[in-house]
């Protein structure tokens, strides 16, 4: 079980920095709403957090 967890932390981790590295500080504000939104189980939270990365990805492409 703790194998488990700290893999998931370390692709967490590393996801986070993925987002902070290609997206900036802006990707990281949007990372963290999301993140706080679905752990609180906050439906608006999530979603603006979802919307700021969906826009981030829309204009990378």
């Amino acid at each position: 079980m703790p194998l488990i967890a700290i893999v998931v932390a370390a692709l967490a981790i590393g996801f986070e920095q993925l987002v902070q590295w290609k997206y900036g500080p802006l990707g990281i504000v949007a990372f963290v709403l999301l993140t706080v939104g679905i752990k609180a189980k906050n439906v608006k939270l999530s979603g603006v957090g979802a919307g700021l990365l969906v826009l981030l990805l829309a204009q990378s492409g």
